[in-house]
């Protein structure tokens, strides 16, 4: 484990492995760089890649600093484009494909970007998030109800049958849910109103590839199709058999084929 400092003095932890050009994964919410998808994924790029996997801002061993804005962590990804020599390829899955657009808007030396269904509601139809979600995200979190805060992220953002989160909570997984919960308002923050930030992602100007999963909610694959359609040149992939839970060993071949070729 190594850190690099943010530009505003923050240590970003991150793991460093593999050969060839740097790519960094972004992860969504509630994971960190040893939990959830990306350390699979990690060890499946690096035959390829210098893969860099790193915990945002808040979570596992990186630090935090408040007030938080999504600048900051627009900031994180560009102190580790820094660390990997200037310039680098950058994978984003859900929340974290939101954040990396961001930061390729906003003109982050990316070389080239892919994002695999970032959470936004495209079309008219559909479920949509309460629109102060970060609001009482943030309010359960100051009262210390972090377990609350999952429920709400899980059932009232995401959709999930409420009866699943009583089940997690018995679960060894569900620790490390809480121990994280305290960045869910980021998350919330970076999708802001869960609008597809249409003139952002008109202003991306590096190859993009925006990949779904076939089995995935219609309001996901929605959104793969849009931001393919907004983002100029932007190639769209969907995987068969796939949900928004990617089989990281269906979507590395894909990131390789892209980003090596």
């Amino acid at each position: 484990m190594s850190k690099v400092l943010s530009k505003d003095g923050t240590a970003i932890a991150f793991d460093k492995l593999g050969h060839g050009e740097p790519i960094i994964l972004v992860d969504g919410a509630l994971c960190s760089r040893s939990f959830g998808p990306l350390p699979k994924l990690a060890q499946l790029l690096a035959p390829h890649f210098t893969v860099f996997n790193y915990d945002r801002r808040g979570r596992n061993e990186s630090g935090d600093r408040a007030p938080y804005a999504v600048e900051r962590e627009v900031e994180d990804i560009e102190a580790l484009i820094a660390e990997a020599g200037g310039s680098a390829l950058v994978f984003g899955t859900s929340s974290g494909a939101a954040l990396a657009l961001v930061a390729a808007a906003n003109g982050a030396n990316i070389k080239k970007l892919a994002l695999y269904e970032p959470p936004f509601v495209a079309g008219r139809s559909g479920r949509r998030p309460p629109p102060d979600s970060e609001a009482q995200l943030r309010r359960l979190v100051a009262e210390g109800k972090r377990a609350d805060a999952v429920k709400f992220f899980m059932v009232d953002m995401v959709g999930m049958p409420a009866i699943f989160t009583y089940i997690m909570r018995i679960l060894p997984i569900w620790p490390k849910l809480k121990a994280v919960a305290h960045t869910l308002p980021y998350d919330a923050a970076v999708l802001g109103d869960f609008s597809l930030p249409r003139e952002r992602a008109a202003s991306v100007a590096v190859p993009t590839i925006v990949i779904g999963g076939e089995k995935s909610p219609v309001e996901l694959r929605s959104a793969v199709s849009a931001v393919a359609e907004t983002v100029p040149g932007a190639q769209r992939r969907m995987l068969k058999g796939q949900t928004h839970n990617v089989s990281v060993k269906v979507l590395a071949p894909v990131l390789v084929e892209f980003f090596g070729a």
